[in-house]
């Protein structure tokens, strides 16, 4: 710190609130709408500036020991409350925040009293400079990257790996602030230099590591979309070769059941031709192929996997109320019901149950779809983050489900209720 008066220090700190504010408002996706967000930034804001600037007037040691290091929890706790998104996340943001804070503050107060003896406004100079830097890059670049991968940081990041991204970020942040670094010299300012170096390049090779795994495991769950595309549309064929067959052996048969009304109404035996008429009703009901509801995709998926249930023996119960004229992608469909049929066949193959069953309730509620999914299981079902772990070690089918559901807003809740596996989705319809 190299003093100054009252407005000089207002000056500082609207240069350092305004840097971590504004930098993590960029890469937050907030719990209201923009407009009323930055509304809320700029009132925590100017109170932030006037309480920390009377702090250096009225109590200037403490301040110069613990400002810069106070501040990060409590911009953090207010940007964290704003914030949409889960808890971790915000925190590594905060500190990546406080992170570039400190880089700003090392490089003005060491620019001025390397080569200008302490000029306290070359110190701002250069602190503006790096602020206009640092958001410029951030709002250009580091914006688009960030939020086109936040997704997959939150499927990739958990706790532990924040807390260690955390608290290296946060080492090489506070050594700018350690006390028998603040005074100059060579030794300390290259020491100083190289643990902020050394931290941000860490965080910014696990950053992009996570981002690339995220999207491994997301081209990984578009590929077995793909490949439960293909084996629907095969299904489809065999179900219309079937069809096929079936309508040219009905075409085969109508024209003895012609031949044999005629023979009755030639002989005028009324009653043996009504009580074959009837038999012959009753036989084509039996042959009437199964409509699920009136939905087409909905109805092509469940059907074909319902008679791959039925061939395994599973017991399957469908109670279906959906219309066509949904705005919901039919590959988003796939991506739901297919997986989650599939893993309700898998479950009931491997509860080892003699009987086995399978319930979907699929019902519209208002602007909402209502999805669930009831089958036997294992006892042996773990869950990670909310998510039933894959025995197999793959859970692509969970991971193409949470995605898609992900596209209409909508939730998931995976539960083992009584020996019986419970699968929740709930979407919002988007508006026309």
């Amino acid at each position: 710190m190299l003093g100054g008066t009252f407005w000089v220090a207002l000056l500082r700190n609207a240069i350092s609130m305004g840097l971590m504010l504004a930098f993590f408002l960029m890469l937050d996706r907030p719990k209201f709408s923009m407009e009323k967000t930055i509304w809320i930034y700029i009132g925590f804001g100017v109170l932030f500036i006037f309480g920390y600037s009377m702090w250096y007037l009225l109590a200037n040691p403490s301040f110069v020991k613990f400002a810069a290091v106070s501040s990060f929890p409590v911009i953090g706790v207010f940007c964290t409350l704003l914030s949409g998104e889960v808890l971790y996340l915000s925190l590594y943001k905060m500190a990546l925040a406080f992170y570039l804070f400190s880089v700003a503050t090392f490089c003005g107060v060491d620019v001025a009293r390397w080569w200008f003896n302490g000029n306290l406004w070359v110190d701002i100079f250069v602190r503006f400079v790096c602020l206009v830097i640092i958001l410029a890059f951030t709002w250009v670049k580091l914006r688009r990257i960030f939020l086109g991968s936040v997704d997959f940081l939150i499927q990739e990041m958990d706790l532990f790996s924040v807390v260690t991204l955390l608290i290296s970020i946060m080492f090489g942040a506070v050594m700018a602030y350690w006390p028998n670094l603040q005074g100059f010299s060579i030794f300390n300012m290259v020491r100083a230099f190289m643990i902020l170096f050394m931290a941000g390049t860490i965080q910014y090779t696990i950053l992009h590591l996570y981002i690339h795994l995220g999207q491994e495991h997301y081209y990984q769950a578009q590929k077995e979309l793909l490949e439960t595309n293909e084996q629907l549309l095969y299904q489809q064929m065999e179900l219309m070769r079937e069809s096929e067959k079936e309508a040219a052996r009905i075409r085969h048969d109508a024209r003895h059941h012609t031949l044999l009304i005629q023979e009755y109404v030639r002989k005028g035996e009324l009653d043996e031709l009504n009580a074959y008429l009837e038999q012959y009703e009753g036989e084509v009901a039996q042959r009437e192929t199964k409509n699920i509801c009136s939905n087409r995709a909905v109805n092509s998926i469940l059907s074909v996997y319902a008679r791959k249930a039925e061939s395994q023996g599973i017991y399957v119960v469908m109670d279906v109320k959906v219309a066509e004229d949904l705005k919901i992608r039919d590959i988003d469909w796939v991506a739901i019901l297919a997986n989650v049929f599939e893993n309700a066949i898998h479950g009931c193959a491997s509860s080892g149950l003699d009987k086995q069953e399978i319930h979907i309730y699929i019902a519209r509620k208002g602007n909402k779809i209502i999805i669930e999914c009831k089958n036997t299981c294992t006892e042996h079902i773990s869950f990670y983050n909310g998510l039933p772990k894959s025995e197999k070690g793959g859970g692509m089918g969970v991971f193409s489900i949470t995605k898609a559901v992900a596209r209409y807003n909508g939730e998931t809740d995976f539960s083992v209720e009584n020996g019986i596996f419970v699968t929740r989705i709930l979407l919002n319809i988007p508006a026309v």
